[in-house]
């Protein structure tokens, strides 16, 4: 008997909520602001937000935070579209926070007619020197006091353009000795001279994300606006407004952000990485973004699998990478085609096979039959994994050695007789004699060996660029470490081994994963031509790094 999956704390909230009729069905949304690619922490979120919606009924807006006109792009407005697509889910409504900046405009007068908003000329720096501290009350604003009549007259002179950027601002009026500092009169809008990407230059004043995001929710009659826990302070400010404003009553619900370790999760960080040119952009299969993520070939189904697993809490913690690497694998063991690929080549000669001869073997694509079977020619000279072979045979050792039998994958048991060496002392050949009554399928021999190794045919073998990708950071937590985060890159978090491939991977698919037989995980790169193929290590066959954390 499958024990029953237990509810989160989310799911226990919605379950009440419909039980007791508060809401025939739920409403969530996803408001990423567009400034920058989504990253896994983000894919936490979109599996909570879309996930609650297509168990419980309801649906997801899919709203865009676009009011600091000075980060925003419609590149990132594209990329963050084809990453939820990616994941496999669907918004109802595409919305944008500046859909209602003319409502949220018309809320701020609001605040003033109620006179609880006022025109503050104050700098940013004199904001902040008389907004006191945690355990000392703040100080009134000088502007604090002015008339209605006049806070209406000089936010529509903001709003006229009569301004410069900086020079006033629009606040709440709430409590300058309030616990929480949040609530100490809080900014509403800021002036910014600056075009925006989807109302172009219509408005030179652009609301708080405080101001802008319970409002958002509310128009939209979100039912449950799920934030991560640094937003825990800012409900009571949230509630405030919608409370004041009175609309629709939308409430927020905090969850614990997960971090990853081996790598950073924050825009700002991400950004320099790209900037100072330690990765190859936004989508460089090092980087925890989640179109870096896809390039790298990770599935849809292994990151919803990944974040299924790690749950939702109200504590933060640390989830250590190798569970995201355990979830892909377990994905692609059943879905990726199998090949062979040869990235350290040495030639191995068979020296009683004939010259000119070509057979063709028939081998497995995958465990599972429906994957079919694939074709891959055997030839007198073939390429095989310099670590396979030893000089000295050491104790326990089943591949190639001097006197040593080994199985060629799908094909022949083969002996090693001699091998050659240049004058650096690196192995160049190894000469075999092979037993033709050991054709795999059909070994009567009685031949044992204990060893299986792959191999390419050399005359038919193409070449490719594969890129061995791995961990972008030596320390679990660069940001948590002394001195500069860029200072824990791994060094070795890119390797590039030009290697030869067999005949099939002539076909490989951009969407198709593939593991290439002993070495890994691997998928086609978007950089990769006909004539030149190039493939990424989406991951190895075992947590290498489970090794080092041993020692």
């Amino acid at each position: 008997m499958t024990e029953e999956k237990s509810l989160n704390f989310l799911e226990d909230i919605i379950e009440e909520d419909l039980k007791t009729g508060k809401y025939k069905s739920i409403v969530t949304r996803f408001p990423p602001e567009p400034n920058g690619y989504l990253h896994m922490g983000h894919a936490t979120s979109i599996c909570l937000n879309f996930g609650l919606t297509r168990k419980y009924g309801g649906y997801t807006n899919l709203r865009f935070d676009d009011t600091n006109p000075v980060t925003e792009d419609t590149e990132y407005v594209e990329s963050i579209k084809g990453d939820i697509k990616w994941l496999g889910f669907q918004w109802k409504n595409e919305l944008y926070a500046s859909d209602y900046f003319d409502t949220l405009y018309e809320y701020a007068v609001k605040l003033i007619n109620l006179e609880l908003a006022y025109v503050d000329d104050s700098t940013s720096e004199e904001i902040a020197e008389l907004k006191g501290t945690p355990t000392e009350p703040g100080k009134d604003s000088p502007y604090r006091n002015r008339s209605k009549e006049q806070n209406l007259d000089l936010f529509e002179r903001m709003k006229n353009g009569e301004f410069a950027d900086g020079s006033r601002t629009l606040r709440a009026k709430i409590d300058m000795a309030h616990t929480n500092m949040l609530m100490r009169d809080p900014l509403l809008y800021r002036i910014k001279h600056a075009h925006h990407h989807r109302t172009g230059d219509k408005w030179c004043i652009y609301p708080m994300y405080d101001f802008a995001h319970g409002q958002s929710d509310s128009i939209e009659q979100i039912t449950h606006s799920i934030c991560t826990l640094e937003f825990v302070p800012h409900r009571e400010l949230y509630d405030w407004l919608i409370e004041k404003l009175e609309i629709y009553p939308s409430h927020q619900y905090e969850f614990a952000r997960r971090n990853l370790t081996y790598t950073v999760m924050s825009k700002r960080k991400l950004l320099q990485l790209v900037n100072d040119g330690h990765v190859k952009g936004w989508n460089d299969p090092r980087m925890p973004t989640i179109s870096g993520m896809r390039r790298r070939g990770f599935t849809p189904a292994s990151i919803i699998n990944f974040c299924d697993r790690i749950g939702i809490a109200k504590r933060e913690n640390a989830t250590d990478f190798s569970l995201l690497e355990f979830c892909l694998r377990e994905d692609l063991n059943n879905t990726a085609l199998r090949a062979m690929a040869v990235l350290d080549p040495v030639k191995l000669i068979i020296s009683n096979y004939e010259d000119g001869k070509t057979e063709e073997f028939e081998s497995e694509n995958g465990p599972d039959e429906s994957l079919g079977k694939r074709i891959v020619p055997f030839s007198k000279e073939l390429w095989i994994e310099r670590e396979d072979f030893m000089e000295e045979a050491a104790k326990k050792w089943f591949r190639l050695a001097p006197g040593a039998l080994v199985r060629l994958k799908s094909a022949y048991i083969v002996r090693c007789d001699s091998f050659d060496k240049d004058e650096n002392g690196n192995i160049t050949a190894i000469y075999c004699t092979y037993f033709p009554e050991t054709k795999s399928g059909s070994d009567d021999s009685g031949m044992k060996v204990k060893g299986t190794i792959h191999w390419v045919s050399a005359q038919h073998a193409d070449r490719a660029e594969v890129r061995l990708y791995d961990r972008l950071f030596k320390v679990e937590d660069p940001s948590a470490e002394e001195g500069d985060f860029k200072d824990y890159i791994n060094p070795d978090s890119l390797q590039i081994a030009n290697a030869f491939i067999e005949p099939s991977l002539k076909n490989a698919s951009i969407d198709q994963r593939y593991q290439f037989l002993r070495k890994g995980y691997f998928c086609l790169d978007e950089d990769s031509t006909p004539e030149h193929p190039v493939f990424n290590r989406t991951v190895t066959l075992k947590d290498a790094w489970a090794k080092e954390v041993r020692k």
